[in-house]
């Protein structure tokens, strides 16, 4: 699948009753949640120790400033997501555990 934003994967959601979900929930072709939710957590760190990389090399070997400067952009953008998503997910678990039953 090609990417609409070139470093931001697109991902298709697919209700559960339809046939490609039932068909994904045995594992022959669709993804649970805590596999996507791993998959942005790795990605996201792999970010950061991209911007790492990129810093080190600029200090040891004179490296392109502007490299430097998107590689922590784009660390600082998904740290920030990255925060967002708890925040949400948090707040949704807050909400869950007030409903009476």
């Amino acid at each position: 699948m090609s990417d609409l934003i070139p470093g931001i994967p697109t991902m298709r959601i697919t209700p559960s009753g339809s046939p490609a979900a039932q068909a994904g929930s045995n594992g022959a072709g669709g993804a649970d949640f805590g596999g996507v939710l791993r998959e942005a957590v790795q990605n996201a760190i792999q970010t950061g120790h991209d911007a790492d990389t990129q810093s080190i090399k600029a200090i040891t070997q004179g490296g392109n400033v502007t490299e430097v400067a998107t590689a922590l952009a784009h660390a600082e953008m998904t740290l920030q997501t990255a925060t967002a998503v708890r925040d949400r997910m948090l707040q949704a678990y807050q909400d869950i555990m007030k409903i009476q039953i």
